[in-house]
């Protein structure tokens, strides 16, 4: 099964401050005519903060507790931010570590981007590795409700297992910069 699908109409329903909402028509690679609701985003960036090197087995990283209303309530997640016009995620990136974490990477690396949830919305966030951090002043955004933490490599692996950090960008995020630092990159 190859191929693009084939736009047959759109129609704006919902024009927000940050999402969108387009009733799609579209024709699938099967040739069948579908009509989905799809959310529109601008994308996003998020970044792992480590101190430490490719060498450390079990770095420090950090993480936010940050309140999030629809998860209902606190969630573990990394610093992650929305995509400014024209910016580029890995300018996205360093703003947010910076607002978020208030740390400034020397090195940036990028790890992947990912689709966060392919079937109703084209959001995609691109995910990167911040190293050689320096620390800064933080400036929360006056919604944001965010806690700054450091937490041991293992320890935040153990938190996914455990299912206390839930956040998918976080889980695969942090995922790949354990393979980093295991020397699987």
């Amino acid at each position: 099964m190859s191929g693009n699908p084939k736009s047959v109409s759109t129609e704006r329903v919902y024009d927000g401050r940050l999402l969108k909402v387009d009733r799609e028509r579209f024709v699938n690679p099967a040739g069948k005519t579908l009509e989905i609701e799809m959310i529109r985003h601008p994308g996003a960036a998020a970044v792992v903060p480590v101190f430490g090197s490719k060498g450390d087995p079990d770095p420090d990283l950090i993480i936010l507790r940050q309140f999030r209303y629809a998860a209902g309530g606190t969630v573990w997640e990394i610093p992650a931010g929305v995509l400014e016009p024209e910016e580029s995620p890995r300018h996205c990136a360093r703003r947010e570590l910076l607002e978020e974490a208030g740390a400034v990477a020397g090195d940036l690396t990028h790890l992947a981007s990912i689709f966060t949830t392919p079937g109703f919305t084209d959001e995609r966030i691109h995910l990167f590795l911040a190293t050689e951090l320096q620390s800064a002043e933080t400036s929360h955004e006056p919604d944001e409700v965010i806690e700054v933490e450091t937490r041991r490599l293992s320890q935040l692996m153990a938190m996914i297992r455990d299912g206390e950090l839930v956040d998918a960008k976080s889980i695969v995020a942090i995922s790949l910069a354990a393979r980093f630092f295991a020397g699987n990159s």
